[in-house]
């Protein structure tokens, strides 16, 4: 008996953020479609899908005005993990909209955190099905000036470090967010370091010389970067198997 193989569903805000060292994963054992909403593309009827990603950009979830696709893509959100109940993955911005979207509070940082910094998991992170994967502490890309500010309901803590407490939570049993890049790759740094709004922001943490160094240390974590993705991935992926499963039954 042929099993389907997963379907993923990811939103995309900008050419550079992809799901990146996840295409390789995905090709393997899954199939995936993208929908590019800053480029206008319409959501697709999101009850195909076994699981949604959603990747980061450089647009503020507050920003309706200015990107008005922002209010059905967290309409979608909400559908996907509330109604339907089926595996979420947020990766920076795709963190912050979850938390939006569950009526979580989301607003800018005092200083924006930007380059490898080290991530810590809870007690409750350590038990989890996809982060307790992970080490104690691991180094992370981060690149953000927002952050989740409160938790939405039925919520739990994975991650965190002083910089940016709410590195990582899940909601429910099945919908994460993570601040940092889990999907970075050999030339994330530099194809980032030239969309203007992050390399702004990365000029007020390091200088006008500090991609250079970004680009240095991220090339000495890559192994342990390329390693953390693949648990990620295993968990995720499994998860969606599981909940796919559950729901056929």
């Amino acid at each position: 008996m042929n099993v389907r193989p997963i379907r993923f569903l990811v939103f995309q805000h900008l050419d550079a953020e992809h799901p990146g060292s996840f295409r390789e994963m995905m090709d393997a054992d899954g199939t995936w479609d993208v929908v590019r909403l800053d480029a206008g593309d319409s959501i697709p009827d999101i009850e195909q899908y076994d699981a949604l990603m959603v990747f980061g950009g450089p647009m503020n979830v507050w920003e309706e005005g200015l990107f008005p696709w922002l209010k059905q893509e967290k309409e979608a959100i909400r559908d996907f993990v509330l109604k339907l109940n089926r595996p979420y993955l947020g990766v920076c911005l795709g963190h912050q909209l979850l938390a939006a979207a569950l009526e979580g509070a989301v607003g800018k940082m005092a200083v924006p955190e930007v380059g490898v910094r080290t991530v810590k998991r809870t007690l409750a992170g350590a038990t989890d099905q996809i982060l307790g994967l992970l080490p104690d502490a691991f180094p992370t890309v981060q690149w953000h000036g927002a952050e989740v500010k409160s938790l939405p309901a039925n919520s739990v803590l994975l991650a965190t470090n002083e910089a940016c407490p709410v590195q990582a939570f899940r909601v429910g049993s099945f919908a994460y967010g993570v601040q940092y890049h889990v999907e970075v790759g050999p030339s994330t740094i530099s194809e980032w370091g030239n969309v203007p709004e992050y390399k702004h922001a990365l000029e007020l943490i390091a200088g006008q010389h500090g991609q250079n160094s970004f680009e240095r240390a991220a090339a000495e974590s890559m192994p342990l970067f390329l390693q953390s993705a693949r648990k990620i991935y295993r968990g995720f992926r499994e998860l969606a198997a599981r909940a796919r499963v559950s729901r056929v039954a």
